[in-house]
């Protein structure tokens, strides 16, 4: 658990905003503390983000104009020491309202696009030896309580080696700054991973299908959890494995029901 009383300084100390001798009590905090620490980082990172990826909408010198104009006439015929008129501020406030919603769209933008990229990292890390799994088995009733104790929540785990699919195992990840699920498929000699979480305790952001330094990457949301497949089999294969994935959800739903 975070602090909050440095965790509400945090913002300010990104910022420069403040004094020193706040500023060196912060820090020696976060050398001691890692749950303060790790939220920094991410505070950091949110930043970053937002000033790479985050792109600017100036208005077109066009629109400029004409507001400038339309202003000046209004002024024109008013006394001078009234406030803008009510046709000024409509236009203003109409620029704001598609500066904001520009804002907005950018910046759940660059969130997809940064958690598609940890995705991506996690899956390609996977692959060095000695990564791919945590519980090393193909039978899912093994590896579904493996993750009982280690997640708030309780994956849901299948194995579709009658598809062709069989299940590997699992692992621990680290995604959109929480833990989440993985599992580990095969297909001939291509690896699939599988990450997940529940739908309500993490953002959905993120492309339906992406390829990125020539792996595949495909994203849904059900009512329940947050799905991200990545891997290097061809498109078509992974587009029948995560369909088998969603079959598996919809016959679990079914069975609850």
């Amino acid at each position: 658990m975070t602090h909050p009383g440095f965790e509400a300084q945090i913002d300010a100390y990104l910022d420069g905003e403040l004094a020193p001798p706040d500023a060196v009590e912060l820090e020696e905090h976060l050398r001691a503390c890692p749950d303060c620490s790790r939220l920094e980082r991410r505070r950091r990172a949110v930043r970053v983000a937002v000033r790479e990826h985050l792109p600017r909408f100036p208005a077109p010198d066009m629109l400029q104009a004409r507001v400038r104009a339309q202003v000046q006439a209004e002024s024109r015929q008013t006394d001078r020491r009234r406030a803008p008129t009510w046709t000024a501020l409509a236009v203003a406030a109409s620029l704001a309202v598609v500066a904001f919603g520009s804002w907005q769209l950018a910046l759940r933008d660059a969130a997809g696009e940064a958690i598609t990229n940890q995705v991506l990292a996690s899956h390609v890390r996977s692959l060095m030896p000695g990564h791919l799994t945590d519980v090393l088995s193909s039978d899912q009733h093994t590896v579904k309580p493996w993750f009982n104790g280690k997640l708030d929540f309780s994956p849901p785990v299948y194995d579709f080696a009658g598809g062709g699919f069989p299940l590997v195992g699992g692992r621990l990840e680290y995604v959109d700054g929480r833990p989440v699920a993985a599992l580990a498929y095969s297909r001939r000699q291509h690896v699939i991973s599988v990450f997940l979480w529940p739908a309500e305790r993490g953002r959905t952001a993120g492309p339906r299908a992406a390829t990125l330094q020539g792996y595949h990457l495909l994203h849904w949301a059900t009512p329940a959890y947050t799905y991200w497949v990545a891997s290097d089999l061809g498109l078509p294969e992974l587009h029948d494995f995560a369909a088998l994935l969603r079959r598996g959800d919809s016959a679990a739903a079914a069975t609850v029901r």
